[in-house]
C-alpha cells in the first residue's frame, strides 16, 4: 500500500494561481489530484487550471472572493456537483499592504489601522470562511484534510511586517484550535495542519527581496545570513509537505504547524 497515494482525490486550493498555490497545485495534479482553484482573477486562474487539466487531472477555476461567503457556498455546490466530494482544502489566499508595513523611516505609529484590519481579514478571516464552508463537507463525510499557510512571521520577529504577522500568528492558533474541534467533533479523519513557508521569492516579495536588476536586496541578504542553508527557498520544495498533509502518511497527525525554511527558525544568527 503506498500511503502517499492521493490519486482521484479532490483538491481545493484558494489563491491558488500565487507563485507557491499554482506550484503545488501542479505538483497535486501531476499525481492525479482533481483540482479547483479558487479566486478572484478568472485571467490567472482558468489558464491555470487548463495547464492542469493537460498534466492528465481534471481541473476547474471557480470565481469567488475568499471573503464572500455566498461565492464560496456557490464554488462548493459547483465542485460537488462535478466531483461529489471533497477530501483537501489548501488555504493559500493572503497577502499584505503598505499600510500594514512599517518601513524603516516610519515606526508603530504609522500604522495604518484600516490597511492592518484588511491584512487581518484577507489572512485570517479568509481562511477561516473558506474552512467553515469546505470544512462542512468533510465533516459530513468524517474524513479531509486542512492545509493551511502560516509564515516564519508567524514564529519569529520580522521586521516591517506587522499586519501579516499578526495575522500569521493567529493562522497557527486557528489551526490548533480547529484541529482539535474538528477531531473531537467529527472524528480521527479530519485533520488541519499548516505549513510555514520560510523565504521564497513571490510576486508578493519580490520588490523587498530584489533590486529592479533582479541582484538580492540587503533584506535578502539578511534573511540568507540567519538561514543555515545559506539560500531562499524554492517553491517546488513545498510539496513534500503538501503531499505528506494530504495523504494517509499523515492520518495521526493533526493541528501541527512545519517549517519548510532551510533552518531559518532554530537559528540565532550567532
Amino acid at each position: 500500500m503506498d500511503i502517499f497515494n492521493i490519486k482521484g482525490k479532490v483538491a481545493i486550493i484558494t489563491g491558488g494561481y500565487g507563485v507557491l498555490g499554482a506550484s503545488m497545485a501542479h505538483s497535486l495534479a501531476e499525481r492525479g489530484v482533481h483540482i479547483a482553484i479558487v479566486g478572484r482573477k478568472a485571467e490567472k486562474g482558468e489558464p491555470l487550471a487548463a495547464e492542469l487539466t493537460a498534466l492528465g487531472a481534471e481541473s476547474i477555476f471557480c470565481k469567488a472572493d475568499v471573503l464572500d461567503r455566498e461565492a464560496l457556498v456557490a464554488a462548493r455546490e459547483e465542485i460537488l456537483r462535478k466531483w461529489g466530494h471533497i477530501d483537501i482544502l489548501i488555504n493559500a489566499a493572503g497577502g499584505n499592504m503598505p499600510g500594514a508595513t512599517i518601513m524603516p523611516d516610519k515606526n508603530i505609529f504609522d500604522l495604518d489601522i484600516d490597511a492592518y484590519r484588511e491584512v487581518l481579514n484577507l489572512n485570517l478571516v479568509g481562511t477561516v470562511i473558506p474552512t467553515l464552508v469546505f470544512g462542512e463537507v468533510m465533516a459530513k463525510s468524517g474524513k479531509g484534510s486542512i492545509i493551511n499557510i502560516s509564515s516564519m512571521s508567524s514564529q519569529q520577529m520580522i521586521t516591517r511586517v506587522c499586519g501579516y504577522s499578526s495575522a500569521k500568528a493567529a493562522i497557527d492558533n486557528f489551526t490548533k484550535w480547529c484541529a482539535m474541534e474538528m477531531a473531537k467533533k467529527f472524528g480521527e479523519g479530519l485533520r488541519v495542519n499548516a505549513i510555514a513557508p520560510g523565504f521564497f521569492i513571490t510576486e508578493q516579495n519580490r520588490t523587498l527581496m530584489t533590486n529592479p536588476d533582479g541582484s538580492y536586496s540587503d533584506r535578502a541578504k539578511d534573511v540568507i545570513r540567519n538561514t543555515p542553508f545559506g539560500r531562499l527557498g524554492e517553491a517546488d520544495e513545498l510539496h513534500g509537505a503538501v503531499i505528506f498533509y494530504a495523504s494517509d502518511a499523515s492520518k495521526f497527525v493533526t493541528g501541527t504547524v512545519l517549517p519548510i525554511d532551510g533552518g531559518f527558525s532554530i537559528f540565532s544568527g550567532v
